[in-house]
């Protein structure tokens, strides 16, 4: 099935700038949200999404549907989608509305294709690609940190993104594969140092960054993880936040105050630091990528760059969906996307313009 008609669910920063990138590449956008008087160069439509009526009466007509929307409503839109065989696309991070996602795409008429962000999404594709390089692969490692370009206070933080999803990912347990065997392990641990242009980060383990790749890569890569960014000292903290204050208890209640004191900041940064090490011609070998990303303008205004990445990043397998260079139904993994295919669309091309 062709893709012409798509649905946008969800106008924060990163779904509005999603549709604009969308109607910049042809497709026909209609953008629904529950709040009035947006402003956009494409359809805006009122919608309540937690109607299931509503949302089906919606999206009947669409060929393809983007929910930007918090992790919690996507199983719901998700199963609309189903219902109706329209290609599905969203951002989540969470393992078990992927599996439910996954469990609908066992019989599905389109594309079902969530974790198309950042991470996990665009680091899996980067992941996948380096790995490719080797006749053997021991170890792939994928480290992603937004974050303010000018932290301040002892965290260092700034809740660019969803203070629902950041706490989802801190307090859910991480898949691995340690030594060759796939196994669950705590977030907020394995804790490591990394530099980037001279910059002193940490890193530790957070879920579902790693999307669908140890399943992928079982059996195939003796060591794979993914790790979260941040600058020295908030790991720390935060173990001390969740655990020993007990706000794992009550993760609204924690979202609530750490978005209360770390407010969204316009001056970013999105790191990316992957790396794959194996056997090549006989030869141990290692291959980086390594990126820092910043706001750029696009569309006339300035974008911070957490929100014009992940965009960029389900745009990018939009388009490519539509161009036939990938399933056009099914599940479809990150890691199954080409590197270079992805750079070459007209979104996919932000990341190898801006990276430096």
């Amino acid at each position: 099935m062709t893709i012409s008609k798509v649905a946008v669910l969800g106008l924060g920063k990163v779904g509005h700038l999603a549709a604009e990138l969308l109607n910049g590449s042809g497709f026909e956008v209609t953008a629904f949200d529950n709040r009035a008087g947006v402003v956009a160069p494409f359809a805006v439509r009122p919608l309540d999404v937690a109607d299931p009526a509503a949302l089906r009466a919606a999206l009947d007509g669409q060929d393809a549907v983007l929910s930007c929307l918090p992790y919690a409503l996507n199983k719901g839109v998700s199963s609309v989608a189903h219902a109706l065989g329209l290609h599905y696309f969203d951002l989540t991070e969470d393992v078990p509305t992927t599996q439910h996602i996954r469990g609908l795409s066992a019989d599905s008429r389109a594309l079902m294709a969530p974790q198309c962000g950042l991470a996990p999404g665009f680091i899996g594709i980067v992941g996948a690609h380096l790995a490719s390089q080797f006749d053997s692969v021991r170890s792939i490692r994928l480290r992603v940190g937004a974050l303010p370009q000018n932290p301040t206070g002892l965290l260092g933080y700034a809740f660019n993104w969803s203070a629902e999803g950041v706490v989802n990912e801190y307090l859910n347990d991480c898949e691995v594969i340690e030594e060759g065997v796939h196994k669950t392990v705590s977030a907020m641990e394995w804790i490591e140092t990394i530099y980037i242009d001279g910059v002193k980060l940490e890193a530790f383990t957070t879920s579902g960054g790693l999307g669908t790749m140890c399943e992928t890569y079982k059996g195939r890569v003796a060591n794979l993880d993914y790790k979260t960014m941040r600058y020295p000292g908030h790991v720390d903290l935060m173990n001390f936040f969740f655990h020993e204050l007990l706000m794992r208890e009550r993760r609204d209640l924690a979202g609530q105050i750490l978005a209360n004191a770390k407010p969204p900041v316009d001056a970013d940064v999105v790191y990316v630091h992957a790396a794959a090490e194996g056997q090549t011609t006989g030869q141990l070998k290692r291959k980086e990528f390594v990126r820092a990303y910043y706001p750029r303008v696009i569309g006339g205004q300035s974008r911070t760059a957490i929100a014009w990445t992940t965009s960029a990043s389900v745009v990018a397998v939009i388009e490519l969906v539509r161009d036939g260079l990938l399933p056009q139904q099914g599940f479809l993994k990150q890691e199954d996307i080409p590197l270079e295919a992805f750079l070459a669309t007209r979104t996919g091309a932000l990341y190898r313009e801006s990276g430096r």
